[in-house]
């Protein structure tokens, strides 16, 4: 499989994955809440920052999307390296709010993790796309 397909998948999973867990913030945010690590959710009127997290979560998804559907993959392995910022956001949140430390690395540490891979994937894709092409030229 080749470092292009990879990076496709990749971004294909992320963007679904993102989107699902957007969309449940959004239409159910009490089901999903629970998973995000944090010790205590907000109640009342407070319960309004689950959906600006939905939101958040679901226009990621999109601009994943939108990035790979206009073909715009440098583009997108820039962007996708900036949205791991995102979980790794999380994760400090989790853990300077006493949640579960195992949440704060194994599900947002481990996000980061693979968002920033799949934007290494997509940058170098380039670079050896120009190697393959500059081979050719001087052959």
């Amino acid at each position: 499989m080749t470092i292009s397909r990879i990076a496709t998948t990749l971004s294909l999973i992320g963007a679904a994955f993102i989107l699902y867990i957007g969309i449940s913030y959004l239409v159910t945010p009490e089901t999903i809440a629970t998973g995000f690590g944090l010790p205590e959710w907000p109640k009342g009127d407070a319960v309004a920052f689950m959906n600006l997290k939905g939101v958040r979560d679901t226009v990621s998804g999109l601009i994943i999307l939108v990035l790979l559907a206009t073909k715009q993959r440098y583009a997108l392995g820039i962007v996708t390296l900036v949205i791991a910022l995102i979980p790794i956001g999380d994760m400090l949140t989790v853990l300077s709010w006493g949640g579960s430390t195992a949440a704060a690395f194994g599900i947002h540490g481990l996000t980061a993790t693979l968002v920033a891979a799949t934007g290494v994937l997509l940058i170098r894709e380039r670079t050896v796309a120009n190697r393959q092409e500059r081979a050719e030229i001087n052959a």
